[in-house]
């Protein structure tokens, strides 16, 4: 079953278009780009986190001192 991602509805593998809404079904590639974008996007994260708590510990603590 594919599941639309405009109206939720659970749809048949051998249809291309979703019969309740009628736009198009994913197909297997997407979802496989969708989990891609989030392991990218949590090691982004990661990385984000990591960045600031290198910056707070090597940058000075009082701007006037």
């Amino acid at each position: 079953m594919r599941h639309c991602l405009y109206c939720q509805h659970n749809s048949p593998h051998h249809l291309c278009d979703c019969p309740q809404c009628g736009m198009p079904l994913p197909n297997a590639t997407m979802d496989a780009q969708s989990r891609h974008r989030q392991r990218r996007f949590f090691w982004f994260c990661v990385g984000l986190a990591l960045f600031c708590l290198v910056m707070m510990l090597w940058l000075p603590r009082t701007i006037l001192g």
